[in-house]
C-alpha cells in the first residue's frame, strides 16, 4: 500500500536512533515517529552553523514526550555504540549542510559529512543495527545530462558540500555491498516546510516577506528546483528505516513537480499577502541550474509518494513562521 507508515510492532520495543534530531529534517522525522509510537533516542552535537535558539526550537517538540531522549554529543564511536546498542534502526540525518560555506570550511565538511558517516556505520556494524537509513542529496548529481534525474544517472557534484554527501554515500552504499550492512541512502530535493533551517531560501523569503527585509536572489530566479516537503521526507525515512530494501539502496526522494525560483517568490507574496522586495545577485557558485527527481524506485521498492503540493507546503511553512515571530517580538 502507498504510503503506509510503519508500525512501532515493527521495532519490537527496541528504540529508533534519530543522529541531527535538533535540525529541520532531524527533528520532524523525530517527531513523525512518536507520534507513531515509536520510542527515539535523539543525537545531536548542537554545532554553529546556524543558532543554538533555532535548534532548541526544534528540540521543544520532541522534548516531554515520554518516548524520547536526547544525548547531546559528536558522533564518536563511544557515543553511536552506546545508543546503537538494541535499537531498531538508525536514521542518519547528521551533517553539515550549506553549498557556499563548502567552498572556504571544506575540512568542516569532511569532519562531519563524511567521517560522521563512517562513525555511524562501523558503530552499526559493532552492534549489529537492522537497518541504517542515510541522509544525501540530490547535490550528488549536479547539472544531471537528463530530467526526471534517476538514481543511476552520472554524478558529477559542483561544489565541495556535494563532494561530501557523495563520498558520504558510496561509504554507506559501501558497507552495504561489502560489510553485509543494511543500509538505504535517501537523496532529498530541496526540503522546505515549518521549521527550516534559517539560511535556506524559503524560509528567508517568508521572513522577509513579513518583516519587510529585502530578499538576496542568487540567479535570475529561472532556476529550477524540485521542492520536497518535510513531512513528506519525514515519512520517506520512516518507512525505509523499517522497508525490507537491499543493503546498499539508494533513493530519491523529491516531489517530481519541479518549479522555478520566480513561481515559488509568486506563491510566497501570494500566501503571505505581502510584496518581497529583492536584492539581485549574479549566479552562487557550485547553484546548479535545475534539479528534478523521479521517485519510481522509492515508490516501487518502499510504497512513499509525496503527498503535498507545494501551494499547501509553502503556507504551512508561512504559517510556522507567523507564529514564531510573533512570539519572538
Amino acid at each position: 500500500m502507498t504510503n503506509a507508515l510503519p508500525s512501532p510492532d515493527q521495532a519490537d520495543g527496541r528504540p529508533v536512533v534519530v543522529t541531527g534530531v535538533a535540525g529541520f529534517i532531524g527533528s520532524h522525522t523525530a517527531a513523525l515517529l512518536l507520534d507513531l509510537g515509536f520510542t527515539v533516542i535523539g543525537i545531536d552535537a548542537i554545532t554553529p552553523y546556524y543558532s543554538r535558539s533555532t535548534k532548541d526550537r526544534n528540540l521543544g517538540f520532541l522534548v516531554g514526550s515520554p518516548g524520547f531522549s536526547f544525548i547531546e554529543a559528536r558522533l564518536s564511536p563511544d557515543v553511536c555504540e552506546r545508543a546503537f546498542r538494541d535499537c531498531s534502526a538508525v536514521i542518519h540525518l547528521a551533517a553539515q549542510p550549506g553549498v557556499r560555506d563548502s567552498w572556504e570550511d571544506f575540512a568542516t565538511y569532511v569532519d562531519l559529512n563524511i567521517h560522521a558517516t563512517k562513525c555511524v556505520l562501523d558503530a552499526a556494524l559493532v552492534t549489529g543495527v537492522p537497518q541504517v537509513v542515510c541522509a544525501s542529496s540530490s547535490s550528488v548529481y549536479g547539472d544531471a545530462i537528463k530530467y526526471p534525474t534517476r538514481e543511476d544517472s552520472q554524478l558529477v557534484p559542483r561544489s565541495p558540500y556535494g563532494v561530501t554527501k557523495l563520498t558520504s554515500e558510496r561509504l554507506t552504499v559501501t558497507y552495504g555491498i561489502e560489510r553485509g550492512l543494511r543500509t538505504a541512502s535517501m537523496r532529498y530535493f530541496t526540503v522546505y516546510g515549518p521549521r527550516q533551517r534559517p539560511d535556506m531560501a524559503f524560509q528567508r523569503m517568508i521572513v522577509a516577506a513579513y518583516t519587510g527585509a529585502s530578499f538576496p536572489l542568487y540567479g535570475d530566479g529561472t532556476q529550477i528546483r524540485d521542492f520536497t516537503y518535510v513531512g513528506d521526507v519525514a515519512r520517506a525515512n520512516a518507512m525505509t528505516a523499517f522497508a525490507d530494501v537491499a543493503a546498499g539502496s539508494v533513493f530519491n526522494v523529491c516531489s517530481e513537480s519541479p518549479t522555478t525560483l520566480n513561481d515559488i517568490i509568486a506563491d510566497v507574496e501570494s500566501v503571505t499577502d505581502r510584496q518581497l522586495r529583492i536584492d539581485r545577485y549574479g549566479t552562487a557558485l557550485g547553484d546548479v541550474v535545475r534539479t528534478g527527481g523521479s521517485a519510481s524506485r522509492i515508490a516501487d521498492e518502499v510504497g512513499w509518494a509525496a503527498s503535498t503540493s507545494l501551494h499547501d507546503g509553502i503556507r504551512a511553512q508561512a504559517a510556522d513562521v507567523r507564529q514564531h515571530l510573533a512570539q519572538v517580538v
